[in-house]
């Protein structure tokens, strides 16, 4: 099994910003880029908008396990950077699973 990284300096979290590609759903907005490595490295971003501390790090919890579970079958070799709306305020885990695939589809970097 792969062991992604994690995208921490500011430069990296704008080069995803600017250069990689973007697709949202209702929760989560993703945007990817390639980083020419073998693994992948996922930033995840929520806002002071979606909810105070405690909610913004359960949010986080959430995205970072859904993604890891499915670590498998995202392709290698990708910055990955998954902002969370704020209608993901009271979101379950398997709503975060399930919208984490399906950008992940509409990117086409799943297997």
């Amino acid at each position: 099994m792969k062991f992604s990284e994690s995208l921490k300096k500011n430069k990296d979290f704008k080069q995803v910003y600017s250069q990689g590609k973007s697709y949202a759903n209702r929760y989560l907005v993703m945007y990817v880029l390639e980083n020419h490595t073998e693994g992948n490295r996922i930033g995840i971003s929520v806002s002071k908008k979606v909810g105070n501390s405690v909610i913004r790090h359960h949010l986080t919890r959430l995205i970072r396990e859904s993604y890891r579970l499915h670590e498998d079958v995202f392709n290698s070799g990708l910055d990955i950077v998954v902002v969370a709306r704020t209608t993901a305020r009271d979101i379950t885990y398997h709503e975060t699973e399930s919208a984490l695939l399906h950008l992940g589809g509409l990117h086409k970097i799943i297997k």
